[in-house]
Order: C-alpha cells, then sequence, then structure tokens
C-alpha cells in the first residue's frame, strides 16, 4: 500500500482526531506550497496568509468573512503547528474516552469562536490591530474540558515526570494571562478565550448538558438532507434493519457508561467496562 493510499485509509477509518489534525496539517502544507510558488513570481506571502488570518479590525472582517473559521485551521510556523498538534493528539485521546467524535468537532469550532470574540473584543478595547493565525484556541479550548472532566488523570512528561491535567491546564492559561502584554498578546487571549469555553462545555457536560447539541443538529440534518438528495433510493433489507439495531444498542451501552463516568469519574470504571467503552465508542465512530 502506497503513502498515499495508507494516508486515504487512516482518514476513512480515523475518528475526528485524527481528521482535524489531517486538515491542520494539509492546510500547512498547501499553505507553504502556494506561497513557494508566489515567491517565484515576485509575490509576497502576505497575499496568501490574509486570506487565511482573522484581522482584528471589523470593516476587514466584513470583507473577509470566512477567516473566522480559517485562522483555526492555519498555521504557517513549523513549531506552531508540531506544538498545537502534538496537544491536540495527546488530550485528544483522552477526550474521547468518554466522549464522541462529533461533540469534538463542534468544541473545536466553539473554542476557536471563543477565541475569535475575545481577540476581537480585546483589540478592539484597546484600539489595537493585529492578526490571528492558529489553532491554539480551539486547542486550549479541548485541553481546558477534557481537564476539568478529567482532573486527576496523569501524563508523563520528559524530564518532570507525572503530572495531574487539572495543573497542566492550570499552568498553561496562568502561562496565557502573564503572556498578554507581550508581543503574542493577541494569540495568548484567543488561548484564554477558547479555555473559557472548554471550561463551560465540561462544566455542562458534568451537569448533564449539551452545549454542542445544536451544532450536531444542525450538522446531522444537512448531512441527512445530501445524503437523500444525492444518494439513490434503496429498499431498507434486514441486514439494514440488524445494523440499525445494533448501532442502537451501542449508542445505549455508551450512554450508560458516560453516566458512570459522569458520577464518579473514569477512574471508577472497572477494566472490563473500559474496554467495553474503547471497543464502542470504535465501532460509533467509524
Amino acid at each position: 500500500m502506497g503513502i498515499i493510499d495508507r494516508l486515504k485509509y487512516q482518514w476513512a477509518t480515523g475518528s475526528m482526531l485524527v481528521k482535524l489534525i489531517f486538515i491542520n496539517i494539509a492546510v500547512f502544507v498547501v499553505l507553504h506550497i502556494v506561497t513557494l510558488v508566489l515567491m517565484f513570481a515576485g509575490i509576497s506571502a502576505n497575499t496568501v496568509l490574509q486570506e487565511v488570518e482573522l484581522p482584528s479590525y471589523l470593516p476587514a472582517i466584513l470583507e473577509r468573512p470566512w477567516t473566522i473559521i480559517t485562522y483555526m485551521f492555519a498555521q504557517y510556523d513549523l513549531f506552531h503547528i508540531l506544538f498545537n498538534m502534538l496537544w491536540l493528539y495527546w488530550f485528544g485521546v483522552i477526550f474521547l474516552l468518554a466522549d464522541t467524535s462529533k461533540r469534538m468537532l463542534a468544541l473545536y469550532i466553539y473554542c476557536g469562536l471563543g477565541g475569535a470574540l475575545l481577540f476581537i473584543t480585546y483589540y478592539n478595547a484597546m484600539d489595537m490591530r493585529g492578526l490571528l493565525i492558529g489553532s491554539s484556541a480551539s486547542v486550549i479550548g479541548i485541553v481546558t474540558a477534557t481537564a476539568i472532566r478529567h482532573p486527576d488523570y496523569k501524563m508523563g512528561l520528559l524530564f518532570i515526570g507525572e503530572i495531574s491535567l487539572k495543573w497542566l491546564a492550570v499552568i498553561t492559561i496562568a502561562i496565557d494571562m502573564f503572556s498578554i502584554g507581550g508581543s503574542n498578546a493577541g494569540g495568548h487571549v484567543a488561548h484564554i478565550g477558547g479555555a473559557i469555553i472548554g471550561a463551560v462545555y465540561a462544566v455542562a457536560q458534568k451537569k448533564g448538558f449539551d452545549i454542542t447539541r445544536p451544532f450536531n443538529s444542525l450538522l446531522d440534518g444537512a448531512s441527512n438532507l445530501w445524503k437523500r438528495l444525492s444518494a439513490p433510493r434503496k429498499k431498507a433489507g434486514p441486514a439494514s434493519k440488524g445494523a440499525t439495531t445494533n448501532r442502537h444498542d451501542d449508542e445505549a451501552t455508551l450512554d450508560d457508561i458516560l453516566d458512570k463516568v459522569k458520577k464518579s469519574g473514569y477512574g471508577g470504571l472497572s477494566k472490563e467496562e473500559k474496554q467495553k467503552l474503547f471497543d464502542v465508542s470504535r465501532r460509533i465512530k467509524r
């Protein structure tokens, strides 16, 4: 199997975490290829970047409204994307232990929007102009949500050893707050905006309220409409009914386990329940 076929397979079978990482890397590569081609034509890289970066200046946002979404999937610096994707992967794996891919996508978008809103508000309140690029707000939001839902889950860090997620989140947010006066004030402000949304999501989940439900309902409706319009009509047979029943059983099992996680935490699950959670989540995400 060639590298292209492997990538296609990983995309087709991977969770939303894998897809988000793929999208970020793909945008990074495309940005560099396009800017390299333009450089040989004597055109500045800013010509491309301004189409994906989020400006703080309100008239500029009205001219390029799509940047409210594109900025959160775009990185141009190698270390920027490396850091963001590592954190997204580490915390995303833990997030998916007790949550779904659909909620991860919605939370990623929500946190990105929260970061954008705080960035725009702060810069306009301070009468400053700036540009925002990178998935950091979305990633920090997922980090915060994961840390609140699994506060005592420990992660091993090089030269430091094991540290609880709650302390990792606290240290990260503290660094952002103390760095607002620096050269990358906009980025740190956006991180805090993403963290706020991540915290709201996690607290709401613990109380049994899912703030991503409207987004996912809208997405499901659009997806179902597209399938009805694009796919030929097929008569449902016994196999289709059986597949539907099996999926319903899996979702019911997942809901039961997640209810226990909400009450007693992930550590309260037995070894069998943890394995069942992994197996069922994997089947549903396919």
